[in-house]
């Protein structure tokens, strides 16, 4: 894995997918995806960078311009439920995917709740703390929080934005098997497919729903 995050280049799509990297995606039964935002108020903030990476390890970068509402290549590869997007912390990503570019994600996988339900041994579900358990990694995340709206990313953004997704196949595998053995893999799949909803109840601002 090391060597692949070294070797690989990012290629960068303003607005949407190229056709040939869409086509591309869709042979693939897995595709790692993150977000970059302005900040984490969807009413407030744009969603700027959309990264995907597929299992050969070609990554795209998709810029999201200032007042984009639509990305056609985008919203028909995410809602295809055939392919597996894998996701850290899926419920902010696909919330800023949703009520930005009308996309409502299907297939989802989620390494946080997949942590969560399989690592009960700890209380760090950070996506450095599982990279650094699972494969003797460090991920810079100096450049997570920058100015993600710059008409031009700097070298250091593209090489995190990069580095967030190289390893996010990888490690729904390893937490399915993990889920799996415990007996939570069900379970796992039922929080997933409750994630459209959360998008709605986020949207709405009602904090405290479940609550008494």
């Amino acid at each position: 894995m090391a060597s692949n995050r070294a070797n690989n280049k990012p290629d960068l799509f303003p607005g949407d997918l190229s056709e040939e990297r869409f086509n591309e995606y869709l042979e693939e039964d897995h595709l790692a995806v993150d977000c970059e935002m302005m900040g984490l108020n969807p009413r407030r903030d744009r969603l700027c960078v959309v990264q995907i990476c597929d299992s050969k390890n070609r990554v795209s970068l998709v810029q999201i311009l200032p007042d984009q509402t639509e990305a056609p290549r985008l919203k028909k590869l995410f809602e295809n439920p055939g392919i597996i997007k894998v996701f850290h912390f899926a419920r902010m990503d696909t919330l800023f995917l949703r009520y930005r570019l009308g996309i409502l994600t299907k297939g989802i996988f989620c390494t946080k709740i997949g942590s969560k339900l399989a690592r009960t041994y700890t209380d760090r579900h950070g996506l450095r703390d599982i990279i650094r358990e699972f494969f003797d990694e460090t991920l810079d995340k100096k450049n997570q929080s920058s100015d993600w709206g710059a008409q031009t990313l700097t070298k250091d953004q593209i090489e995190y934005a990069s580095g967030d997704v190289l390893f996010l196949i990888s490690l729904s595998q390893k937490l399915t098997q993990i889920l799996i053995r415990e007996g939570r893999y069900e379970l796992a799949q039922e929080a997933f497919q409750c994630l459209p909803v959360f998008n709605q109840i986020d949207w709405l601002q009602m904090e405290n729903l479940f609550e008494h």
